[in-house]
């Protein structure tokens, strides 16, 4: 179980540092600082710290997911299909700035999620609720791309 848990770490901060690195500038960035962004957007640090956390917890849940879920083939590629709409995001959204395609992409995202957190509650049990924390930022991140693409 240990050796999944790291492993999920570390490919969901790959994802992460994947991700950043396609975001450039990203939230300093012209472009971005001159945008209408909602009134509940957090400031920049709690960015950081929910993304780690999300990280931290999803990883625990796929390593009970990977023992659990009746087919392994199953929730790999969930697991894969979320890595990369996690991934695919920073490009469109930061260096593309096509904030409707990235609205489409953080919807079909926070969707699996939730599919994840609702349909296998049976083979999880309560360790569906490490996907919590990822739900929770999905549902807070995708209503401020929503903002944005309706304000600008």
């Amino acid at each position: 179980m240990l050796v999944r848990f790291l492993l999920f770490l570390v490919l969901n901060f790959a994802a992460l540092g994947i991700g950043g690195f396609f975001t450039g500038q990203g939230v300093p960035s012209d472009w971005y600082q001159s945008l209408d962004k909602a009134p509940w957007t957090p400031p920049g640090w709690v960015f950081g710290a929910a993304w780690t956390t999300v990280m931290l917890t999803f990883s625990a849940y796929m390593a009970v997911a990977w023992d659990r879920f009746e087919s392994r083939n199953l929730i790999l590629g969930l697991y894969l299909l979320q890595w990369v709409l996690n991934v695919a995001w920073n490009p469109v959204f930061f260096q593309m700035h096509w904030v409707g395609i990235g609205l489409v992409v953080i919807t079909a995202l926070a969707l699996l999620v939730w599919y994840l957190l609702l349909a296998h509650a049976e083979e999880m049990g309560l360790h569906r609720f490490w996907v919590l924390p990822y739900v929770m930022w999905l549902t807070i991140a995708t209503s401020l791309n929503a903002y944005i693409w309706m304000n600008n």
